[in-house]
């Protein structure tokens, strides 16, 4: 791109960029570079907008975390309709379909981007941790309409659904896994805690 040449919204050109190049080519080929010449850019424009490219790395998964609003909101919307283990195999296809496990690897690969996320994101993996407060706050929601246990422990059910979905579906080299596993792994984690399987 020419020197001097205005680009509309340059900071979410570079963010689907890196999207892009995680997605195709893992975390590891995520480069200043490579993030530059996906987006066609030239390389000072990266700089015009972030310190460094660590500090763009920061922006781009706190921006792609703020992007699960809209699936919180969903999942939320969807207690006490439909089945649990529906709801919750269909968001967990929906979060490790995304760009979220990229961006996990992304942060487990960097240390510099971990030590940078920690001043606003002081505790977990930015998505990860996110993902573990959907499910539990969806959770909460059905053991409130009486469609999970009273006893129902949401907080280590919504962690071991993100532990687990985040193995099922992590295998990069791979198609992803059949609906029938997800539904398989909600089933076997929720256990006796869904109060009637049909709900």
């Amino acid at each position: 791109m020419p020197t001097g040449t205005a680009i509309r919204d340059a900071r979410e050109q570079l963010f689907s960029a890196a999207e892009r190049v995680l997605l195709r080519d893992g975390p590891n080929a995520l480069t200043s570079r490579a993030l530059t010449a996906e987006a066609g850019v030239a390389k000072g424009v990266l700089h015009r907008h972030f310190a460094n490219f660590d500090a763009f790395l920061a922006e781009f998964v706190l921006d792609r975390v703020q992007r699960m609003d809209a699936q919180t909101a969903a999942l939320r919307d969807a207690a006490g309709t439909g089945t649990i283990a529906g709801n919750l195999s269909q968001a967990l296809t929906a979060l490790y379909g995304s760009v979220a496990v990229a961006v996990v690897a992304l942060v487990t690969f960097r240390d510099e981007l971990r030590d940078r996320l920690r001043d606003t994101w002081p505790a977990g993996v930015p998505v990860l941790t996110e993902a573990a407060t959907m499910f539990g706050d969806y959770l909460t929601a059905e053991r409130e309409l009486g469609r999970l246990a009273p006893e129902a422990d949401v907080e280590t059910l919504a962690f071991t659904l993100i532990g687990a979905g985040h193995l099922l579906f992590a295998d990069r080299g791979s198609a992803p896994p059949e609906p029938a596993a997800v539904h398989r792994l909600v089933t076997t984690t929720l256990g006796d805690s869904v109060r009637d399987a049909s709900r």
